[in-house]
């Protein structure tokens, strides 16, 4: 019975990690948002800075993946009263727990290119 028991709550516990796997992913998932946050963990940047520093990332979309994130509580956006008017996007204090599991993606991407470059894989 143990081992049952055992087995079952394996399955539970798998299916717990399984959800905040898909939590997480839906909130940074696409082609874009890990790219935006990435720029925004080196400080807050305007609209044209984030536009001109991911190549082929257009005004529409960026705009769309700045609203999602803002709503979702990972940026802010700030209105600058300058003249013209400017604003400038950063992390939030939970945009930047990000960090880390940014960090181990960029770990694993530069350790799988050498590996493909050497021909290990």
């Amino acid at each position: 019975m143990e081992k049952i028991m055992t087995q079952a709550q394996q399955q539970a516990d798998c299916s717990k990690i399984l959800f905040a796997i898909q939590d997480t992913l839906d909130l940074i998932s696409g082609k874009w948002k890990i790219k935006v946050i990435s720029v925004l963990l080196y400080g807050k940047k305007n609209f044209t800075d984030l536009q001109r520093q991911i190549d082929g990332l257009g005004a529409k979309m960026l705009s769309k993946e700045l609203q999602d994130l803002e709503i979702n509580g990972l940026i802010t956006r700030t209105v600058n009263a300058t003249k013209p008017v400017t604003v400038t996007y950063e992390l939030t204090a939970y945009g930047h727990t990000l960090e880390p599991i940014i960090q181990a993606l960029a770990d694993w991407g530069t350790e799988h290119r050498h590996k493909i470059k050497v021909g290990e894989l």
